[in-house]
């Protein structure tokens, strides 16, 4: 299959899955009190449900500072940033398999100067670019897409989400913290 019928395949996907939830009603589901119930309601059965949001919110473009927001908020800095340092490790995981699995290296086929430029930057230091953007765009989906679909080693592609996702995730739960604090909210 040609890569810009790949393309064509991940985007309708993404955008039918998007829909489907969006007219169902679920997508405004993803908020911040109801996913604190859930991960009050109990403690291993809401983490796994939350874990399992998280990849399904990942895929159809929910932040996921919401998902961070409310771990803390339900279980603190600490317990909260470990819930979502998984939940997040887990969601780019799937996002990365998913998105492969329909649409292959496509990005590394497209005859596009800016792309191959790109992707030569990407294969020079792989492992350092991915910590780098994880550091710097944490779990957008956009970058899960782009890195799904850019050819990297899934081996690499996971070192690198470990290794780059903690400090931002460590910096964002004492922000909400703090935040919840002053406000006054736990």
């Amino acid at each position: 299959m040609r890569s810009s019928h790949r393309l064509l395949l991940v985007i309708l996907f993404l955008l039918g899955l998007f829909l489907v939830f969006e007219a169902l009603g679920i997508r405004a589901q993803f908020n911040l009190d109801a996913l604190q119930t859930l991960i009050l309601m109990h403690p291993v059965a809401g983490l796994l449900l939350f874990i399992l949001l998280f990849a399904l919110g990942n895929l159809i473009q929910i932040p996921g500072w919401v998902f961070l927001a409310a771990a803390v908020l339900a279980l603190g800095r600490v317990y909260g940033g470990l819930a979502t340092y998984l939940a997040a490790c887990i969601s780019c995981a799937f996002t990365f398999v998913a998105i492969r699995a329909l649409g292959g290296n496509a990005l590394r086929e497209l005859d596009n100067r800016l792309a191959q430029r790109l992707l030569a930057g990407l294969d020079r230091r792989p492992l350092a670019s991915i910590i780098a953007l994880r550091m710097l765009f944490q779990t957008v989906p956009a970058l899960n897409y782009a890195l799904a679909l850019s050819g990297v080693r899934l081996r690499t592609y996971l070192l690198g989400t470990l290794l780059g996702l903690p400090l931002p995730i460590a910096l964002y739960c004492l922000f909400f913290d703090y935040l919840a604090m002053l406000l006054n909210i736990n």
